[in-house]
């Protein structure tokens, strides 16, 4: 008997069925002797949408809301049929005895599988491998340990919560929103919560109101200090602090106290993948998505490092025995910060890091045993390693110690004061490779005595203006999502892409700046929806779910409930809308206004009206033709006769197909090769081209 093993992508499958041994390929599978590996693309199966519960939801009316069906339905994707097809058969075979289930070892991945085997009317047992890493001895030692299926029913509870949530939620608010004011208009649990801090922040910024202030340094003996009173060093008040400034002057500043205290920074813990979304965004500027794209091509590609999709920062204490084995499948990539690890025989400093308790689903995203070679990476997944690499590198060093001295003057009754930072040992910040900003390092307090005086060189008083805060970066997004649960690191990425790509929020030089739709949005959509406290509570009643803390059912009743009222208040709403892209075009086809669209493709012009379909370019898209009269390149048009390209300058107009094709290489070299054995002429395209031109009259 055999084991059906599904995995999640073809990438995957094929790595899992070279290490079991399966080398019969077939278009839909890897079969060996003991194990048939398919795959899924994503996910082959989705929740019904309205239409398919009644055809009348084809069309979308508010009247017709909220749509919440009895019970949810199931149908496979259309555009992967062929592959479930595929797997129904091998499930019927009558040698597969059990399903072990490869996919994603995370919530979203256990829907994938189980909804598959769901839709396929599964009976038989049921394994699943649960892996963190992708290299060979994981996959080998994750096959002799396969954990029963049952063991993740809450999981996959919570996935189908999760989903259907955001189908009922999403798609009734979103419904609701766009028909009322008749512009796409999407809401979510997450999305809008998330574009709601966008613009609180928004706000804070036309708000704010600048306010004029003065600080003021002074030499005193050897070094630098600023004037300060209880912690403070503005004066909002310019006639005092020039009365401060004339007053020390030339004076004597007693150097009444010098602090010295000795501290010491722990080691940074390894990455979750939020954290690394933050930092790879601060310092490449990534976009949350890209980092997690890099970093699964690092994980399923290369195996390099471990699961990206973790929201643990910490490891489990029976991977102690596994150090030593990942820094010497770095080390070609890192000798000199390997060789004296190794000497040391691998040993974590930074114990803190082994705690079994703080490890969720998978531990942190650390590096894998596989052998590094740096050669194989391009630009940004060696960036993304190396921030990967150089953290799990510092739990092996010791903690950063330095010593701050902190002087006190006084000067005419005035107070000063100076901090210097002294290192005493780098310790892990000598791998990390960046620069530690927070350090202000100055010099000349190891030379001053308590007690003594020192002359005011000279006071400096400079102008300065309170600034508004800053729009968020992806970061501050990440850290604002992650702070209110909004979301799972899987997620968020998308949900950032999402409000980008619904035109509600755009990104200028890596802040987010809301546009005049998301403000007008934020307005229209419901109080609660705005909230991310809400939104939060939802994320920990799914963790609860998925730990068999919570019923599924309860929390689908309320969703239900949440959805009439949410519904139900975009109805009786007498707000206005105005869609804030139209433009004084009207369309062709139905006579509304058009709007004024920004895609990767360029600006295009959409029919306002939502019942109308009409779109074109609002720039004409310029082709390789070339006008026969100034030979600029001609415009490319779609009109009712077909294809045409159109001369601006000139105004010559050439349907599509009124020129001869050029003939590109390939049909040269079937040319040449057809016509070169032939006596008669000889072997210039010129020459072949009149040939055939021949043949086709003859």
């Amino acid at each position: 008997m055999k084991s059906l093993v599904l995995a999640e992508k073809p990438s995957v499958a094929r790595e899992l069925a070279r290490v079991l041994g399966c080398t019969q390929t077939h278009k839909s599978y890897i079969e060996g002797s003991h194990y048939i590996v398919t795959w899924a693309l994503g996910h082959l199966i989705e929740l019904k949408m309205p239409e398919h519960y009644d055809t009348k939801y084809k069309t979308w009316n508010l009247e017709d809301l909220p749509i919440i069906p009895q019970k949810m339905g199931l149908k496979v994707i259309k555009q992967t049929n062929h592959q479930f097809r595929a797997i129904e058969g091998l499930a019927k075979r009558k040698d597969v005895n059990e399903c072990i289930i490869a996919t994603d070892a995370g919530r979203e991945g256990e829907l994938v599988a189980r909804w598959i085997l769901d839709k396929l009317h599964w009976k038989r047992p049921i394994k699943r491998l649960w892996i963190s890493s992708q290299t060979d001895k994981a996959i080998k030692d994750g096959f002799k340990q396969l954990k029963p299926g049952k063991q993740f029913d809450n999981l996959y509870h919570s996935a189908v919560c999760r989903a259907e949530a955001d189908w009922l939620i999403g798609l009734n608010v979103t419904r609701a929103l766009t028909t009322k004011y008749k512009d796409p208009l999407s809401a979510g649990r997450v999305q809008t919560p998330t574009l709601s801090m966008v613009l609180e922040r928004e706000q804070q910024i036309q708000k704010f109101v600048p306010k004029e202030y003065w600080t003021i340094r002074a030499e005193i003996g050897p070094l630098t200090a600023d004037w300060e009173h209880n912690g403070e060093k503005r004066l909002f008040d310019q006639t005092a602090a020039e009365g401060i400034v004339s007053k020390i002057n030339g004076k004597k500043a007693l150097l009444e106290r010098i602090d010295r205290k000795k501290k010491s920074e722990s080691q940074p813990l390894p990455y979750d993948l939020t954290e690394l979304q933050r930092d790879a965004n601060k310092r490449f500027g990534f976009s949350a998505k890209k980092t997690l794209n890099v970093l699964q091509r690092l994980y399923e590609q290369y195996k390099l490092v471990t699961y990206p999709r973790t929201d643990s920062r910490y490891l489990t204490t029976d991977m102690m025995s596994t150090m030593k084995d990942r820094l010497q499948g770095m080390a070609s990539g890192y000798k000199e910060e390997v060789r004296p690890l190794l000497a040391n025989n691998g040993k974590v400093l930074a114990r803190r890091v082994f705690n079994n308790e703080k490890v969720t689903d998978h531990h942190a995203i650390i590096p894998t045993e596989q052998r590094l070679n740096l050669s194989d990476l391009d630009s940004d997944e060696k960036k993304i390693y190396d921030l990967i690499a150089r953290q799990f590198l510092a739990l092996f060093l010791p903690a950063y110690e330095y010593e701050t001295i902190h002087a006190s003057f006084k000067v005419e009754g005035e107070n000063f004061s100076a901090k210097e930072t002294n290192v005493i040992n780098l310790g892990f910040k000598k791998v990390l490779g960046k620069e530690d900003s927070s350090d202000e390092v100055s010099s000349g307090l190891q030379k001053l005595s308590q007690g003594r005086e020192y002359t005011v060189k000279e006071g400096i008083m400079n102008q300065k203006w309170t600034e508004p805060p800053h729009r968020y970066s992806e970061a501050d997004v990440l850290s604002q999502m992650e702070k209110y649960g909004l979301g799972t690191p899987a997620t968020r990425a998308e949900i950032i892409e999402k409000l980008v790509e619904s035109e509600v929020v755009e990104r200028k030089n890596g802040r987010f700046h809301p546009t005049k739709k998301g403000t007008q949005l934020i307005e229209l959509v419901n109080d609660e929806l705005k909230s991310p406290k809400l939104t939060a509570k939802w994320e920990q009643e799914l963790e609860g779910i998925s730990k068999g803390k919570a019923d599924p059912k309860v929390f689908l009743q309320k969703i239900r409930r949440q959805t009439e009222q949410l519904v139900s208040e975009i109805k009786k709403s007498d707000k206005s809308y105005r869609a804030h892209n139209l433009t004084g075009s009207k369309c062709p086809e139905c006579g509304s206004f058009l709007k004024e669209r920004n895609t990767k493709d360029g600006k295009i012009l959409v029919c306002s009206n939502l019942d109308c379909s009409y779109r074109r370019r609002k720039d004409p898209k310029l082709s390789n033709r070339r006008c026969p009269q100034c030979h600029k390149k001609m415009e490319f048009h779609e009109g009712k006769a077909g294809h045409y390209f159109q001369c601006r300058r000139c105004n010559i107009v050439e349907k599509a197909e009124e020129r001869k094709k050029a003939v590109n290489k390939r049909e040269e070299r079937k040319l040449v090769q057809k016509y070169t054995q032939k006596d008669d002429f000889g072997t210039s395209l010129g020459d072949l081209l009149k040939q055939a031109l021949k043949e086709d009259k003859d």
